[in-house]
């Protein structure tokens, strides 16, 4: 097996560009796993973080299926955001499932079942994770299910201020673009932190239509004709770069087809102004910091002196990284909104993935992101000023800017 592997733990400062010789090689590999086992200390983890993913991504397709053909209720939570049954049973499933394999790990989610109970979603819920379970007899009750989604809940798990092992989850990313239909991106996103570093991630996105490793973001986006269930999933070990392969073969169940992993890398931009750059489809570029010395474009063939190119945004976060991860855009910032707290799981498994592929990601003063700094729940971060994931080249530059044209914008 052919591995390009690097011993950088994910937490140091700075990441060093793989050679461009070596970059232009694609390395793939036919396994359970992209890598050995002698590489990667947690792989027991990652395997299980796989198959549980890749179940919850069909978990999601066949949802998502059924809420389109038969106008199934969409509900919105407090804060006005939509949630389905498949945000409950992903969680329900990766809960069962990891909690099988590693009962002494606990879990930090997104949702928890009261919501389910008020809004009549117990029997939906149940029968979406009962189709994906690896439990060939199905030993699961209604209250296990609802149970599961609780073990990730707010009330789960009290952390204190040492550091601690756990799995973060969000269930989907972007549900918003998974209520719209087939076209939209959404991602399946679990990490894995042990003693407050993140060792693992997996990203799941059932509607990626391309190859990532040969195509840009816009590519991706643009291509409307390929059916669905073509999506990807994306692993990174630390110390074992950042890989992708197909996930047709989980989610097409009549063409079971073998897909090899193929390694992926940030693009290799040096130059800001030349950078692909990619924001929260609700943002105006206006309410960036680097508005005040760029503006920007959404039309590849049209960029003017001053400009830069602004990719075409989809919803929630972790889509964004795989971009950055492989090569699709060299830039992702969010900027932190007044009274919205940033929660872990929007960040946690596209931060391991964008620093084994070569990229960093801090906050905007330049500093990592804390996990730990919601002590008790592990569920929030605080990120001052916003997110800034970069392909590496750029981002001490970008800190520099940021930091010198940030009282020029109101946000």
């Amino acid at each position: 097996m052919i591995l390009v592997h690097s011993a950088r733990h994910f937490s140091t400062v700075r990441f060093s560009q793989p050679d461009p010789a070596v970059r232009r090689r694609r390395f793939s590999v036919r396994s359970s796993l992209p890598f050995g086992t002698e590489k990667a200390k947690h792989h027991r983890e990652l395997e299980a973080a796989v198959d549980a993913v890749e179940r919850a991504c069909a978990l999601c397709v066949e949802v998502q299926s059924s809420l389109l053909s038969s106008k199934r209720r969409i509900v919105e939570k407090n804060d006005q955001t939509p949630v389905t049954v498949a945000d409950f049973g992903v969680q329900a499933l990766l809960s069962l499932e990891l909690g099988k394999r590693f009962p002494s790990i606990p879990l930090v989610a997104e949702e928890d079942s009261a919501f389910v109970r008020s809004n009549n979603l117990v029997g939906p819920v149940f029968d979406a994770v009962i189709s994906k379970t690896s439990h060939g007899e199905n030993p699961w009750t209604p209250d296990h299910v609802l149970e599961a989604i609780d073990r990730g809940g707010q009330d789960g798990f009290t952390f204190g201020a040492q550091p601690a092992t756990y799995w973060v989850l969000d269930p989907i990313d972007g549900t918003k673009g998974f209520v719209k239909g087939n076209q939209e991106l959404y991602v399946v996103g679990l990490a894995l932190v042990v003693d407050g570093q993140i060792v693992l991630g997996v990203m799941g996105c059932p509607n990626w239509q391309n190859d990532v490793s040969n195509k840009s973001t816009s590519e991706v986006q643009e291509e409307k004709n390929t059916p669905p269930g073509s999506g990807i999933i994306m692993v990174a070990h630390t110390g074992c770069g950042t890989w992708t392969k197909r996930l047709s073969s989980v989610l097409n169940l009549t063409a079971k087809m073998h897909y090899s992993w193929t390694q992926c890398y940030v693009d290799g931009c040096c130059m800001v102004e030349e950078a692909r750059y990619s924001i929260r489809a609700s943002d105006a570029w206006e309410s960036y910091p680097l508005s005040a010395l760029f503006t920007s474009t959404t039309s590849a063939d049209s960029i003017d002196e001053g400009q830069i190119l602004l990719v075409k945004s989809c919803c929630g976060s972790l889509s964004k990284y795989i971009m950055v991860a492989s090569g699709g855009v060299s830039i992702y910032m969010q900027n932190v909104k007044v009274q919205k707290v940033t929660k872990a799981w929007d960040h946690a498994a596209g931060i391991i993935c964008v620093h084994e592929a070569g990229g960093k990601v801090t906050d905007w003063k330049g500093d990592q992101i804390n996990l730990a700094a919601d002590q008790i729940g592990r569920r929030n971060i605080y990120p001052s000023g916003g997110i800034l994931v970069t392909n590496g080249n750029l981002h001490n530059r970008l800190v520099e800017m940021i930091s010198s044209n940030s009282s020029t914008v109101a946000r």
